[in-house]
């Protein structure tokens, strides 16, 4: 079975109880009482249109695209590690 691919976009929200509703556009991931905002992952090809649904909500502030996917995860070690000249 193949997972579909997911994009995850940050909600900034002003009012929590409101938010609950946002779980029928996709997986809410972690909602933040103290900042005010919401994770939420849906499938790729629809979260374009469920983004701009999603910013007409009025206790919607800002949505945001979050690139968490998109970083690079995989590190080399290109320089030389100077941790041995500084230990006593």
């Amino acid at each position: 079975m193949l997972l579909p691919e997911r994009t995850g976009y940050i909600i900034w929200v002003s009012d929590l109880k409101a938010a609950r509703t946002l779980e029928k556009y996709g997986t809410v991931h972690y909602m933040s009482r103290k900042m005010h905002y919401v994770v939420i992952y849906m499938n790729a090809e629809r979260a374009e249109e469920a983004a701009k649904t999603i910013s007409r909500l009025p206790f919607v502030r800002k949505v945001e695209r979050s690139y968490r996917n998109e970083l690079k995860t995989e590190y080399t070690k290109d320089a030389e590690d100077k941790t041995r000249f500084y230990s006593m």
